[in-house]
C-alpha cells in the first residue's frame, strides 16, 4: 500500500506542468556573443540580492511561458548583479567593481553607465544586435505587459507603431501571430 501510495504522489507530481525557464546567460557570456553572427538582441536584467521586486520579478514574471519563450527565442537574456564585482567587456569598454572585503555592495559602473541617474531595481536594458542600447523599462511589470513590450521590440513592430498604438492592437492583431511563431 506504502509503496502505491508512493507511486501515485510520484505520479502526480510528474505530471504537473513544470514552469517555463528563461535560459540565463551570464554578463561575460554575453559580451563574448560575436555580433557579426548575431541574429538576437541583448537583454538585461539589472537586479540586486536585496530587492523583493526583483524576486517577484523571477518567481511571477520571468516563470511566464510566455515570457521565458520570447527572451529564449528573440533574445539572448542576461540576469546581471547590479553590485557585482565582475569584470568584463561591453561593447570596447572595459567594466569593472573591485571592492574590498567588508565594503558595502557599491553600484557596479556598467550598471551606472546603463542605467544612468536613473538607478532603481528592477531595471531591465535591450540593446541591438551590435550591442547598441535601444530601451531601458524600469520598475515590476507583470507577465502579460512584459511579454508585450519585449515583443514590440524583437518583433520590429516599435518601427511600425507607436507603444499606445500597439496596446490598443496587441490582443486582438498581435497576440495571436506571435503564439503562433512561439508555438504557443
Amino acid at each position: 500500500m506504502k509503496k502505491l501510495l508512493s507511486l501515485l504522489v510520484f505520479g502526480v507530481l510528474f505530471a504537473l506542468p513544470t514552469q517555463a525557464q528563461v535560459q540565463w546567460k551570464t554578463i561575460e557570456q554575453a559580451s563574448q556573443v560575436e555580433v557579426k553572427n548575431n541574429k538576437k538582441l541583448f537583454f538585461i536584467d539589472f537586479s540586486t540580492s536585496w530587492c523583493g521586486w526583483c524576486k517577484k520579478m523571477d518567481r511571477d514574471t520571468f516563470s511566464d511561458p510566455v515570457v521565458a519563450a520570447i527572451l529564449n527565442k528573440y533574445y539572448i537574456p542576461v540576469k546581471f548583479d547590479a553590485e557585482g564585482t565582475s569584470t568584463f567587456t561591453w561593447n570596447g569598454v572595459k567594466y569593472s567593481n573591485t571592492q574590498t572585503p567588508g565594503q558595502k555592495a557599491q553600484l557596479h559602473p556598467f550598471s551606472r553607465a546603463i542605467l544612468g541617474q536613473k538607478i532603481g531595481f528592477p531595471s531591465f536594458a535591450i540593446f541591438n544586435r551590435e550591442r547598441g542600447l535601444t530601451q531601458v523599462l524600469q520598475g515590476y511589470q507583470g507577465a502579460y505587459d512584459f511579454a508585450m513590450q519585449l515583443w514590440f521590440v524583437c518583433s520590429g513592430d516599435n518601427q511600425r507603431y507607436t507603444f499606445d498604438e500597439y496596446q490598443q492592437i496587441f490582443q486582438t492583431e498581435i497576440k495571436p501571430g506571435m503564439m503562433k511563431k512561439l508555438g504557443l
